[in-house]
């Protein structure tokens, strides 16, 4: 079944804005099983949201950037949460390798940056968040729904 893809613009003035967002998209029902791309230039704010959505889901402690892990695993109450990096993939098949099939077969969150280097092998992802830095504080944000869970996720009144 085709779904029609749903497309928002935002601008974010500052990262209060960023974080609104975060815990808006937090308490959505339909996150809990969704697969966000994050895509953007280094810097655009990727990381960021990430962490504030994952304060908002409840982490404690550090939230590091997988940039040379590639994967951080988070376990929450009742969802686990996989953020993926895939920046220093050299070759998409390095995600078959590393075993991450059964991940994205598996309930959960999943937040992937760098998306266009696994390409072809990662599922398509319900949400697309593209961030672009406008200056040091203000990002432009486009948010693409491909699927009825993304659709769902954009479907709510979201910052």
């Amino acid at each position: 079944m085709g779904h029609t893809l749903i497309v928002k613009s935002q601008v974010w003035r500052d990262e209060s804005a960023t974080q609104n967002f975060a815990q808006a998209l937090a308490s959505h029902p339909a996150l809990r099983n969704a697969f966000i791309e994050l895509r953007g230039d280094l810097g655009a704010g990727k990381t960021t949201l990430v962490r504030h959505l994952l304060r908002a889901l409840g982490v404690q402690g550090r939230v590091k950037s997988p940039t040379y892990a590639v994967v951080e695993p988070y376990e929450l109450p009742g969802l686990d949460v996989w953020h993926f990096d895939f920046y220093r993939f050299s070759d998409p098949r390095e995600w078959e390798d590393a075993g991450f099939r059964d991940i994205f077969s598996s309930p959960g969150l999943k937040l992937a940056e760098w998306p266009d280097k696994a390409a072809g092998f990662i599922p398509k992802a319900d949400l697309i968040i593209e961030l672009e830095a406008m200056d040091d504080d203000v990002r432009e944000v486009v948010l693409t729904a491909q699927t009825s869970t993304g659709q769902a996720l954009l479907g709510s009144p979201l910052p």
